[in-house]
């Protein structure tokens, strides 16, 4: 289904419930710019890092398209979890398994809370964005300390600029990349209204930062485009 969401006013702040999880799929392709590509690259790092018996999470997994894809490609007995607390999300994402006949686990979850087993990779899409800040540093130390030495966190996140001409610009340039696709200066006004204070990024110097404070041994950006970007920390 096409992403509707914002053509009309808004009248409340953002979330994922059922009338966002019925289109989120596409949401994501026209609002992420270069998504697949991003999401390519997940999969590249993630694949190497699976051996047999070994174990990912999915972090705000929302409708699975990303374990769906890891689940087709993967060549071991590896077990992919995925975690949300979108009930409108798992839903979507337990069609998609049943359908495609995919050995995947779906569980509902505060990804803060949870208790983590021994894990070889960590996939988290544009979800730290979601985490209030004064508790983001605790999840990502929570993530640290359940990888194997030597384990994967792959991270994609909105990012900005404390340069204010140059963080203008960026989003001006999304903006128009909105536009591109198809989304009206309306709906564009609407959504950016609805996450105020609800997405809050941080800068690229502030995550790879955040990563090496909680326990990474390295992290690095290997995806960017403007205002968005995916980053890998190794613990």
């Amino acid at each position: 289904m096409n992403d509707k969401v914002f053509t009309k006013a808004i009248k409340k702040q953002f979330e994922f419930d059922e009338e966002v999880a019925a289109v989120f799929d596409d949401m994501l392709l026209r609002s992420v710019p270069f998504y697949s590509e991003s999401q390519k690259i997940t999969e590249f790092f993630a694949l190497k890092q699976l051996q047999e018996g070994g174990l990912m999470y999915d972090l705000g997994c929302s409708t699975a398209t990303l374990l769906l894809n890891i689940r087709r490609k993967l060549n071991s007995e590896a077990r992919l979890i995925g975690l949300d607390n979108s009930e409108a999300m798992l839903e979507q994402a337990r069609k998609k398994c049943e359908a495609y006949g995919a050995d995947v686990e779906i569980n509902y979850a505060d990804i803060l809370e949870y208790e983590y087993e021994e894990a070889d990779v960590f996939v988290s899409n544009y979800t730290l964005q979601f985490i209030r800040p004064l508790v983001r540093e605790e999840l990502v130390k929570k993530i640290a300390s359940s990888l194997q030495k030597g384990g994967l966190f792959i991270f994609s996140e909105k990012v900005i600029s404390h340069h204010p001409k140059l963080n203008k610009e960026l989003i001006e340039c999304y903006y128009d990349f909105k536009k591109e696709q198809g989304y009206s200066q309306y709906e564009i006004v609407q959504k950016r209204e609805a996450l105020e204070n609800v997405l809050v990024p941080y800068s690229e110097e502030e995550n790879i930062k955040m990563a090496l404070n909680c326990g990474f041994s390295h992290c690095e950006v290997v995806f960017r485009w403007a205002n968005f970007a995916t980053f890998i920390a190794i613990k």
